[in-house]
């Protein structure tokens, strides 16, 4: 049976229930109310507002870049045309690195001005205070671990992270600590899968992959690859599902080929 048959509106308490019963959480990105109507009614738990909107819907190399007001704009989109599913929205890069009152106030514009769930921020323990400050104030708090692509440029590169052990025990530390404060939630992205699994399997709260491996609670995507609308980026962790950049073009060259030969508009597609 599918899931979103029994699931009418998917809250962070939802998703605490899956874990609970084995039920992975599917989750994809969504920038905008036209993709978010699809995706939310095609049954999708979660919709993650990302600062990846940066990257594919800006033409930004990174995610730095996108500001609070961008992702402001976005989220207020993607949260008009959702149901059902749970909105979580990333605090961009400079949001809330600089001190708690900062991040607190950047959670508070997000909730108040677009009405989504409960917001993302990258960081284990050097974050810690962000994130009580914004729990406390009764904001979701979703974590994210391994690699962090607001850090970029401190890493130099995207590959895997959390190989060596030191870098591997901070980020089980990290994990356990999240949950310690009170996060609902957890991105793992790019790491080995053998350390997901066993983070997944030391906190009760859900541990969602990017290129983690199967054995954590769910999966996300970025919407714009899956589909193949993005088709230079090609990571192993990803399936496409679609090669839609193939399909629009050709569907532009027939429309071009028609205006131009004046098949389009007909007789029919006349007043």
């Amino acid at each position: 049976m599918s899931t979103h048959k029994e699931i009418k509106k998917v809250t962070t308490h939802s998703l605490t229930e899956m874990k609970k019963n084995g039920i992975k959480i599917s989750m994809l990105t969504a920038y905008d109310y036209s993709m978010a109507r699809i995706l939310d009614a095609a049954g999708i738990d979660v919709l993650l507002v990302g600062d990846s909107a940066s990257n594919v819907m800006a033409g930004h190399e990174t995610t730095l870049p996108i500001t609070l007001d961008n992702m402001i704009y976005h989220a207020g989109s993607v949260i008009r045309g959702v149901e059902r599913s749970l909105v979580v929205v990333d605090l961009p890069f400079g949001s809330y690195q600089a001190n708690s009152s900062e991040a607190l106030r950047s959670a508070i514009r997000i909730m108040k001005e677009t009405g989504a769930h409960a917001v993302k921020m990258e960081g284990g323990e050097e974050v810690s205070e962000s994130i009580i400050r914004i729990l406390t104030a009764g904001i979701p708090v979703m974590g994210h671990l391994g690699l962090t692509p607001q850090s970029i440029y401190k890493f130099g590169t995207y590959t895997v992270r959390a190989t060596e052990d030191d870098e591997a025990e901070k980020l089980k530390k990290d994990a356990l600590l999240l949950e310690h404060l009170g996060c609902f939630a957890l991105v793992l992205e790019k790491i080995p899968a053998s350390l997901a699994t066993e983070v997944a399997k030391s906190v009760q709260i859900p541990v969602i992959g990017i290129g983690a491996g199967g054995g954590v609670d769910g999966q996300v995507l970025v919407t714009h690859d899956m589909m193949g609308i993005n088709f230079e980026f090609k990571p192993r962790f990803l399936r496409r599902y679609l090669n839609l950049h193939e399909d629009m073009a050709n569907a532009v060259k027939s429309y071009i080929n028609d205006v131009k030969s004046g098949d389009f508009p007909s007789e029919k597609e006349s007043y």
